[in-house]
């Protein structure tokens, strides 16, 4: 019999648009933005707060994602660029992936209208808490490292550079505020063999994530003896309530997974992914942070897996690696024969460092290097984890 795969908590319509530094310095010198401006961490009120808010992430060469006031102002500064409409969210991602390698699953969702019926696979079944049709867009912004934009300020003209690749999302989406839990999925969890939980980042009000832990634990309870459940993190809408799920999730699920954005927002520092000893004592510090059964922390040089069974999922962080790695080179639509040629690919020199140095520091923990994706002359960076929880789990299949 096949593994059942259910994958929740909801799905989204995203507007991905073309990276143009062109519009952006428009845009920059219509709202006043300069290069003193810029903040990551301001909330997007207007469209002029989004601008600064995007410029600050290609100044630093990082990612994220960030609530705006509005979904008029992720339609408003999109009309202004080329976009691709495709479907985000952790789950459906996954699904999509799972669905290039052949393998099927359920997913969760919490609002749906016609362009998700449209775009999901046909091996992709639905779960849906949603009453009526309804469309509130992510904004998905990638830039590729190198990229420069020139801004005027009051020392006079700037030009950013971005060090690194990178994506960020914003977005204002009711229904996932809300995440409200379908009634019949306690039924699609009685079959499951692997359950994916993600997406509490988008709730705002602590009186709702409370109660909707608690209904998730409710459907748990349908789960089947021995079904493995995995918790992917990501960037929390209101960072305070990060701690609260954090805390609920270690000691619930089976796998808790982040990536280096989540690593370092727990550590409250940077780390440097390159030198093994950094990242050795991050991971210890990790441990006592997240003190889940198994922890899988991915980041673009490597993938590692500590605690109960890690060796276990291997396989699935190879596969999660390699998924991931697809993606970034060839974005959607790309097939089972896209990820057998990506196999073939050397892994890359700084994760082969930390791989090697992590056996000595970290003894009981398991790591795979990324690949070495430089010759990708055009990356797609949004989805990249999205596509390694595919992989990761893809990699379970019947096994």
């Amino acid at each position: 019999m096949s593994t059942r795969f259910v994958l929740g908590m909801g799905g989204t319509v995203d507007y991905e648009i073309r990276w143009d530094p062109a519009v952006l310095e428009a845009l920059a010198a219509e709202h006043g933005v300069g290069p003193e401006d810029l903040d990551l961490h301001a909330p997007v009120e207007s469209v002029r707060d989004l601008v600064r808010s995007v410029l600050a992430f290609v100044r630093d060469g990082v990612g994220g994602e960030r609530y705006v006031a509005s979904s008029a102002l992720v339609e408003t500064v999109a009309a202004r660029f080329d976009k691709a409409v495709t479907l985000g969210g952790t789950c459906v991602r996954a699904a999509i992936a799972m669905d290039a390698l052949g393998v099927p699953s359920t997913v969760h969702l919490v609002s749906i209208d016609d362009t998700v019926r449209r775009l999901l696979p046909a091996s992709v079944d639905v779960v849906s808490s949603a009453e009526h049709d309804s469309l509130d867009p992510h904004l998905i912004v990638q830039y590729p490292a190198g990229t420069r934009v020139r801004l005027r300020g009051a020392e006079g003209e700037t030009e950013l550079v971005a060090p690194h690749p990178n994506r960020i999302i914003y977005a204002n989406d009711p229904p996932h505020r809300e995440l409200r839990l379908a009634a019949d999925l306690p039924e699609a969890l009685g079959g499951a063999d692997v359950f994916l939980v993600s997406s509490f980042n988008v709730i705002q009000d602590p009186r709702t994530l409370d109660e909707r832990l608690e209904q998730l634990h409710a459907a748990m309870r349908s789960l089947p003896p021995g079904a493995l459940v995995v918790f992917e993190d990501a960037g929390y809408h209101v960072p305070e309530l990060s701690l609260r799920v954090r805390d609920e999730m270690a000691r619930s699920v089976d796998v808790y997974s982040l990536n280096e954005d989540e690593l370092q927002a727990y550590l409250r520092r940077p780390v440097d992914l390159a030198d093994p000893r950094d990242v050795a004592q991050a991971v210890g510090e990790l441990r006592t942070l997240v003190p889940a059964p198994t922890l899988v922390v991915h980041t673009k040089y490597w993938a590692l897996a500590v605690g109960e069974r890690a060796e276990s999922f291997r396989a699935s962080l190879v596969g999660g690696i390699t998924t991931a790695s697809t993606r970034y080179r060839l974005g959607d639509g790309f097939t089972a024969a896209d990820e057998a040629a990506t196999r073939s690919l050397a892994p890359s020199a700084t994760g082969t460092t930390v791989v090697r140095g992590l056996a000595e520091l970290l003894p009981d923990a398991v790591v795979e290097p990324a690949l070495d994706l430089t010759r990708v002359a055009a990356p797609t960076t949004i989805g990249l984890g999205d596509a390694f929880v595919g992989g990761f789990l893809a990699a379970l299949a019947d096994r």
